[in-house]
């Protein structure tokens, strides 16, 4: 039950840190081109580990990534204010032509949890230069949370009991089938009238829009995301370390839409078991067919790094 966390950055450092206290893995191991860092983080976080799970925490080279059933991969550079993910693209994407082989050849077993931003072309680029390999990426999971915390707020109930996903792009583009959200298992406008709530297009509209902008406006604020795609990286992390067949709105490459991006997957230990196309209105699947080629046309730009080192 290893895994390994490669970019001991916010995020890296706090997907390890909730690992840790959610008991996610037996051991537990950073790596960072900054190691002075990734030393200092992986020492932090293991002294919160007397007090919660008892998981061994170290840090070190790529090479003792070895073992590691799951690598999270959050190395590369951090989205700025005002700074879309689609920005940060070539960047990344020159950090991940030269890391990602030997990520591979120091963890060869291990199921490969993309986290960098633009997630889902870095996850297309990963899986192009590791034909064959279990490579995933964490899509819309945390979009999907962030949809379903604030369909709660509006329901007046707990988030757990609200059912949505969010598809397409980790991005401007993403899609909210409102055709498809549920409450305990009424669907949402019902729900809402039931409780004598309103639920009107200009309310949908609002949640919309705070779901799409959260990032913006976290960063706005404080300058990075960091806690709640933690939280999903540790979440996806463990369906697959325990082969939970869990349905998680997750990126692989989807030759129906020529890219990867987000829609429900079942996963367990080997990444994505299996890919489940939701019934969606006309006005859903354009949206999802216009999400789609946005992110060709980005990637597009890449050409000159799809093709191996």
């Amino acid at each position: 039950m290893k895994v390994g966390v490669v970019g001991a950055g916010l995020v890296g450092a706090t997907a390890a840190y909730a690992m840790v206290l959610r008991g996610s893995c037996s051991e537990l191991i950073l790596t960072d081109v900054d190691t002075a860092r990734a030393t200092a983080e992986a020492q932090d976080i293991a002294h919160a580990s007397p007090v919660t799970h008892g998981t061994r925490v170290s840090s070190g080279p790529l090479e003792e990534l070895a073992g590691s059933r799951v690598v999270v991969v959050a190395a590369g550079a951090n989205q700025q204010p005002g700074e879309s993910r689609l920005d940060l693209l070539g960047r990344n994407a020159e950090i991940f032509r030269d890391l990602l082989p030997r990520v591979a050849a120091a963890a060869p077993d291990a199921v490969l949890l993309i986290a960098t931003n633009p997630v889902d072309i870095l996850t297309d680029l990963t899986a192009r230069l590791l034909p064959g390999r279990a490579v995933l990426g964490s899509g819309t999971v945390l979009d999907s949370a962030r949809l379903r915390w604030l369909t709660a707020q509006h329901a007046g109930v707990d988030a757990t009991h609200v059912h949505a996903s969010v598809l397409g792009e980790h991005g401007d583009s993403e899609v909210i089938p409102w055709s498809a959200v549920t409450v305990g298992g009424v669907p949402v406008a019902a729900f809402m009238s039931a409780r004598a709530r309103p639920w009107t297009p200009e309310i949908r509209a609002q949640i919309e829009a705070d779901t799409r902008g959260a990032a913006a406006a976290i960063i706005g604020g404080k300058r990075a995301t960091y806690y709640g795609i933690g939280a999903a990286l540790a979440r996806i992390t463990e369906r697959i370390l325990g082969d939970r067949r869990a349905v998680l709105t997750v990126s692989v490459p989807t030759p129906e839409y020529g890219v990867s991006l987000s829609l429900p997957r079942v996963v367990g230990a080997v990444g994505v078991l299996d890919t489940i196309v939701p019934t969606l209105d006309d006005a859903e699947a354009r949206a999802l067919a216009a999400s789609a080629d946005v992110l060709r046309a980005a990637r597009s730009s890449l050409a000159e790094w799809l093709e191996p080192a």
